[in-house]
């Protein structure tokens, strides 16, 4: 065996084994067992220069002028990469099996160096697997190995010149797409307990840039996506259609904050601009102020100072911190999740009774208690109503208010109108705000213009492209413009994103009935959590099928046990072809003010078995809909 290799040696062999992980620098790969493990580029060049002093320790001074040669980074910097780092190749700092820390000196990886050759190739795949006979933990070269066909998008490399707030590195790029991603922050407290507080960090940054001119800002939905993930940010740069992503960490010690920020160019993972903040909970908005308008002087954008306006210290840090628990727990989309959103949010307003977030969050989880009928819905929707009505009373501007109460006349008012300018004045205010684009494309579908929302559609999903619910909304759309093809595909999305999305197996099971595909229609009904969702399908499919008998007990069933879903039973007696039913079940869900009923144009329950009806028309007039 050849000697290791020193600390200084200044390379590395092309190709090498750390245990079972086949790295190789020409592609900047690391494989196990011949299956990439996606590394950003700041992760490879750590484990790189690791590898390269193994198995010296490597000094935090030392990582930080070659992993981030030229930048001003804290060693908090170095710290969150190597979790990120461990993470993604399956370490553990308790018990190490590639990376040891070494406390107030740096980091050292647990191998030593030991170039060898002519090692076999693995079959396949042309990567030379460990001899049996060495040691575990010996660094390997890998042999050569045959050609592996990469399929890479061709990337223009851009960039930007930006002189850093702190007078380090300038770096000279230009950049034609100015479309950013917020990830969530990575929670490096001590206890590991401040995952809300990390979530809330990045979200309320995000909720920040979408005011800037110019800046083309993926949604939550979509960023969120990668939470806990380790892929590579150009892999998560191209799903989402950003150039650039800002990720980040946050350690929180009392009311203490360490929030170090990293701007990258998602194509060649350059990293562009870093900062650590050491603040006082206290200014934690003004923090995020100051985040945003560093990121929009990195991209040179030009902005009105009206744009970023800093906003004072808090009024009560223990609000702050309330709201941000409420904002975790109704992320979570459950029942559960709503109703500790509830407790947490009405906590933060008796400390601070003019916290707006607070105030909006108690507004929006009342609407969806009573939209998912975890609560009545006239109990839920005027709770709602009172929370959105007091919001803008503290803030008149705020566009997710108005984007609210625009839902609540559309969902339980029926009052076209006003919802109407509610929505006008929240898209004037916000016009690339996802809640906003959500409610603008439910008024189409509630009023029947179909082309109107499928521009709608497009335009939500350009800017939150991971968003189930948005596939979900162009599902109901493209079925209604007789696209079933466009429909099927859309659904499918939708649950290739969240295989357990809400009642989405049911509606592609309707779809896939519309095209006479009642086999496979009834194997998703079959898959749908939803018990009431599963009856509905199955009277529809048994009918079709020839079965009446079990059509009729199904529907037995649902009238036992769901006669709280007067829409939905309708649109079963219709789809049976028993009108008079279908009908008298409408009115209840009229008189009862269903909160779903206000879908009658759209909701693919019905299709067309209806329309031409004079009882259909005439409940049109009562809902003042458009024929």
């Amino acid at each position: 065996m050849q000697p290791p290799l020193s600390p200084d040696a200044g390379t590395l062999p092309p190709r090498f084994l750390i245990d079972d992980l086949e790295v190789d620098i020409g592609r900047a790969e690391v494989r196990r067992r011949g299956e990439q493990i996606p590394l950003p580029k700041l992760s490879f060049d750590l484990l790189c220069v690791l590898a390269k002093a193994a198995p010296a320790i490597v000094t935090i001074e030392d990582l930080l002028q070659q992993v981030w040669p030229g930048l001003h980074v804290s060693p908090e910097s170095v710290a969150q990469r190597v979790k990120l780092l461990r993470g993604a190749i399956g370490d553990d700092s308790q018990q190490p099996r590639y990376i040891m820390g070494v406390r107030g000196r740096g980091y050292r990886l647990i191998v030593v160096p030991a170039p060898t050759a002519n090692l076999t190739e693995r079959a396949g795949l042309g990567l030379a697997p460990a001899s049996k006979a060495a040691p575990s933990g010996i660094l390997k070269p890998l042999g050569i190995a045959a050609a592996i066909l990469v399929a890479l998008s061709a990337m223009v490399v851009l960039g930007l010149r930006y002189w850093s707030s702190n007078h380090h590195a300038t770096q000279a790029v230009a950049t034609a797409d100015r479309s950013i991603a917020v990830l969530p922050f990575v929670d490096m407290s001590e206890k590991k307990d401040q995952e809300y507080f990390a979530d809330g960090m990045a979200e309320e940054i995000l909720n920040l840039l979408p005011k800037i001119p110019g800046l083309k800002v993926i949604g939550r939905t979509s960023s969120f996506q990668f939470k806990g993930q380790t892929q590579d940010l150009r892999t998560i740069g191209e799903k989402l259609g950003a150039h650039y992503v800002l990720e980040g960490s946050v350690r929180k010690s009392g009311d203490h904050l360490r929030v170090i920020a990293q701007l990258i160019n998602s194509q060649d993972g350059t990293h562009l601009w870093s900062q650590t903040y050491d603040r006082e909970l206290i200014d934690v908005l003004k923090m995020q102020d100051e985040i945003a308008a560093n990121l929009v002087r990195a991209l040179q954008i030009e902005v009105r100072a009206s744009s970023l306006v800093s906003r004072p210290a808090l009024h009560n840090t223990e609000a702050y911190t309330f709201s941000l628990r409420g904002m975790h727990a109704s992320a979570r989309f459950d029942q559960q999740g709503f109703e500790q959103a509830l407790s947490d949010f009405q906590r933060a307003l008796d400390l601070d009774p003019t916290f707006v977030p607070a105030s909006i969050g108690l507004a929006w989880n009342y609407y969806l208690l009573g939209q998912f009928q975890y609560m009545p819905a006239t109990v839920a929707l005027e709770q709602s109503r009172r929370a959105a009505e007091q919001t803008l009373k503290l803030d008149p501007k705020l566009a997710t208010a108005h984007a609210l109460l625009a839902r609540i006349h559309l969902a339980y008012d029926r009052d076209w109108p006003a919802a109407e300018r509610e929505l006008q004045l929240a898209r004037a205010l916000a016009p690339n705000d996802d809640a906003i684009l959500s409610v603008a494309v439910d008024q189409t579908l509630i009023m029947g213009h179909w082309d109107e929302g499928l521009k709608l559609s497009n335009k939500r999903l350009e800017l939150d492209p991971l968003n189930p619910g948005g596939y979900f909304a162009l599902s109901w759309i493209q079925l209604k413009r007789e696209r079933l093809a466009e429909a099927e595909s859309a659904i499918r999305r939708t649950l290739e994103i969240s295989p357990t999305f809400s009642a989405g197996h049911y509606y592609l099971g309707l779809i896939l009935l519309a095209r006479n595909q009642p086999d496979a229609a009834l194997a998703e009904f079959m898959k749908e959590r939803d018990e009431g969702c599963r009856l509905a399908g199955s009277t529809r499919t048994f009918l079709v099928l020839g079965r009446k008998p079990d059509s009729d007990a199904a529907l037995t069933q649902t009238l036992k046990d769901f006669a709280d879903r007067p829409v939905g039973i309708a649109g079963m007696y219709a789809f049976r072809g028993e009108l008079d039913d279908a009908f008298k079940w409408l009115d209840r869900a009229f008189e009862q003010k269903d909160p779903t009923l206000y879908h009658i144009k759209s909701d693919p329950q019905f299709q067309r078995q209806i329309e031409s009806d004079p009882r259909y028309k005439a409940l049109l007039k009562k809902m003042n809909l458009p024929e």
